[in-house]
């Protein structure tokens, strides 16, 4: 009989073996267990022809018509589960530990594969994750700065540092902008945006400090999890002031091989806000191939926006760190170092206090 565990033993299983995802491919991309491979049972139109059936005409009917599916597919199935896992170990599930599951956790074992199942499926996993947000507590640092700043580069080179980091925009595949889709992949839905988040936030030491970048709740069409928004809101903030020409030079290079036609239609986005006469110029400057003009506009915008997110925090939980230079890695050393002087801990983060110098 297959073993039937929780979600924190069947993903501890991930290290050891596959994770097969049963489900169709639709039900697949809207979300899924990080590193799980999609073998589904049924494609998208015989999952709706099966599901149709069984409203129409009862369960009988719906089960007779997936046999019928099903059956030509068996060799197949088990030849590509051995490929996948040549020592026939795996781990599987469905959406609600139902027959999907079930059924192929029967043919495989018949096969001699061992096999474990997730208990009550997909569908408990989901809750195992929301759950996680509300109720994980990390002794979280935000780390802050105006546009160009290079942020992201910062956080790359504190986890070299040996530093626990959570990028979320990296996760998003959004750099949180207007112009935060340029040069991304697609972005994940926000369910799988939360799994990936979950997956990351699951694989840290709870012991110790954790960097993430300021955010708005908002990355691009996905959205940090209320648990975790909540204590992003209550950590403390610390503030990179870098020189303007150094954000200059960061957004130049950043952006100046993106398509005109990508960062044209970035502008419009903020048309209202940024002003029609800042608009022409920043378009103008782009159709010119002057770069640096454009970045001044985008900048004017986003510096008071900055301003304004960093006003609505409490001020005795944001704290500002000049640098003078543009090297992330110097730039991480100076965070390192304000973090152990400040002696960020736990327990201050889960009292909610705010951090004290020596």
């Amino acid at each position: 009989m297959p073993r039937a565990l929780s979600p924190a033993d069947f993903l501890a299983l991930r290290a050891e073996r596959p994770v097969l995802d049963v489900r169709s491919p639709a039900e697949y991309t809207q979300g899924h267990i990080p590193g799980a491979v999609n073998w589904p049972l049924f494609t998208d139109e015989e999952r709706a022809r099966v599901g149709t059936l069984y409203k129409q005409q009862g369960q009988w009917a719906a089960f007779l018509l997936g046999l019928r599916i099903v059956g030509p597919k068996l060799e197949g199935l088990v030849r590509q589960a051995h490929k996948w896992a040549p020592h026939r170990r795996v781990a599987l599930h469905c959406w609600r530990g139902g027959q999907r599951s079930q059924s192929l956790a029967w043919l495989l074992e018949q096969a001699g594969f061992e096999v474990a199942l997730l208990a009550n499926g997909y569908k408990n996993y989901r809750q195992h994750v929301l759950s996680t947000f509300e109720q994980g507590r990390w002794p979280i640092l935000i780390l802050g700065g105006k546009t160009g700043a290079g942020k992201t580069k910062i956080l790359h080179a504190l986890r070299r540092l040996g530093e626990q980091v959570i990028d979320l925009e990296g996760l998003a595949h959004h750099k949180g902008s207007a112009f935060g889709s340029i040069g991304e992949a697609p972005q994940p839905t926000s369910e799988q945006f939360e799994n990936e988040l979950c997956d990351a936030l699951c694989q840290l030491d709870p012991r110790r400090r954790v960097w993430i970048e300021n955010e708005s709740r908002t990355i691009g069409r996905v959205y940090i999890p209320q648990g975790l928004w909540e204590q992003m809101k209550r950590a403390p903030l610390l503030h990179i002031e870098v020189p303007h020409k150094y954000r200059l030079q960061n957004l130049i290079a950043d952006y100046a091989t993106a398509p005109i036609a990508e960062l044209e239609a970035a502008f419009r986005r903020i048309e209202k806000k940024l002003g029609g006469l800042r608009l022409k110029t920043a378009l103008e400057a782009l159709h010119a191939g002057d770069f640096a003009t454009a970045a001044e506009m985008a900048l004017a915008y986003y510096d008071k926006t900055y301003e304004h997110e960093r006003q609505s925090r409490e001020l005795s939980l944001v704290y500002s760190l000049e640098v003078s230079c543009a090297e992330p890695e110097e730039t991480a050393r100076l965070c390192q170092q304000w973090a152990d002087d400040y002696q960020l801990s736990p327990v201050a983060y889960a009292l909610n206090l705010p951090v004290s110098s020596r």
